[in-house]
């Protein structure tokens, strides 16, 4: 475990950005950009850096890099100077991105982007293990009252986003509400609502 965690990250950045785009949604549909996004939580880091902690080559990274700097994700945040070289070191431009696209004609989302699937396939081996704390609720609540918890959860994200980065495991954490199918029983007095 580190001795002296630092709190994330070492550079400026927005606190929320929208993304409308699906160029924009697509960048983040990668399991590899979305590493390196969780990777600038902690701090800015160079593609060399980032290339070494997702053990992926340099170039590979620099690929997805530039997608998600060309999507508006990632700045350069500084540069060094190494020999002839400027090294140039990226940061998220938001601690929290959120997904506000049009569907397209036929309703659909332009891409197959869903947090809760990304979740499960990342949290199987920690179920596997006896290492997943999760719960699954439902209730039947108005609207408002869904939204107005759903705020509630955002800022448990952010709690979470802020922590100072230390020890050895990288832990996921997983938030979400959505409307369901769930069977509910009828209203006092015999009616449904």
């Amino acid at each position: 475990m580190a001795d002296n965690p630092l709190p994330p990250p070492d550079y400026e950045l927005a606190e929320r950005r929208t993304l409308t785009t699906p160029s924009q949604v697509q960048a983040l549909s990668n399991p590899l950009r979305t590493a390196i996004l969780g990777l600038l939580h902690e701090r800015a880091a160079s593609v060399s850096e980032l290339a070494t902690a997702v053990g992926r080559p340099r170039s590979t990274v620099a690929h997805h890099v530039r997608v998600l700097a060309d999507a508006g994700l990632l700045r350069v945040v500084r540069t060094r100077r190494v020999r002839a070289i400027e090294e140039r070191f990226y940061g998220r431009t938001a601690r929290m991105f959120v997904v506000s696209v049009e569907r397209d004609d036929d309703g659909e989302l332009p891409v197959d982007f869903n947090d809760f699937e990304v979740a499960a396939r990342e949290s199987a081996d920690a179920f596997r293990s006896g290492q997943l704390w999760a719960f699954l609720r439902h209730a039947r609540i108005p609207q408002e009252r869904a939204t107005e918890f759903w705020e509630r959860l955002a800022g448990l994200v952010r709690e979470f986003d802020e922590l100072p980065r230390s020890g050895d495991t990288v832990y996921g954490f997983a938030a979400g509400i959505y409307p369901t199918d769930h069977p509910r029983l009828a209203d006092p007095g015999g009616e449904r609502s």
